[in-house]
């Protein structure tokens, strides 16, 4: 009897306890997504990141302008050859290392930033989605990510200036692929989706 008088009399402060410390640590904690994998929790952007309609027209009219300075008709740099051998669940981080290097070697020299209008906000808003992915890896072996993006490399080294063009041109089908491989739940080992 004593016993249940000392539970009742605790319970208001084991109450208090468990609102005040307990259920903002379990809300606060970052379980993974059912059905992924915690090293892929990082690999995800909200839609509404793709859904500024001020930045998907700016990177389209980016995309149009500089596409029509494009001589080359028969190389692409953004395209399905990224994903030859690379498994869905890191396409995502594929897409993140591709526009880092569009970012870096491209959008941010110092030709390219003078030379078209709106490049200062597309390399910025890419820039943006890249910090937000920032702890999102690759599972498994890199060794097919890392040679599709070194072909991709050695292409628009090769086409010199026009490899700049091109990647320039190309912003509004990297918007899309990163749109699609970010956004959208990785099929894995999961069911499959029709």
């Amino acid at each position: 009897m004593a016993y249940l008088q000392t539970l009742s009399r605790s319970f208001p402060g084991w109450v208090f306890f468990c609102c005040c410390c307990c259920l903002p640590l379990l809300l606060t904690s970052s379980l993974p997504v059912r059905g992924t994998s915690m090293a892929h929790h990082g690999c995800r952007l909200r839609k509404t990141n793709f859904q500024q309609s001020y930045i998907r027209n700016r990177t389209y009219t980016l995309a149009k302008m500089v596409h029509a300075l494009d001589k080359d008709t028969d190389n692409r740099l953004i395209g399905q050859q990224l994903y030859v051998n690379i498994k869905e669940n890191n396409r995502c981080y594929l897409m993140k290392r591709v526009v880092e290097i569009v970012v870096k070697d491209v959008l941010l020299t110092t030709e390219v930033k003078n030379q078209y209008s709106y490049v200062g906000e597309v390399a910025q808003f890419l820039a943006s989605l890249t910090s937000e992915l920032s702890t999102c890896k690759s599972s498994g072996n890199r060794e097919h990510i890392e040679k599709n993006l070194e072909q991709m490399k050695n292409k628009m080294e090769q086409l010199g200036e026009n490899g700049k063009t091109k990647a320039i041109g190309e912003l509004d089908l990297l918007f899309d692929y990163m749109e699609n491989a970010c956004t959208d739940v990785p099929k894995g080992g999961n069911k499959k989706k029709n």
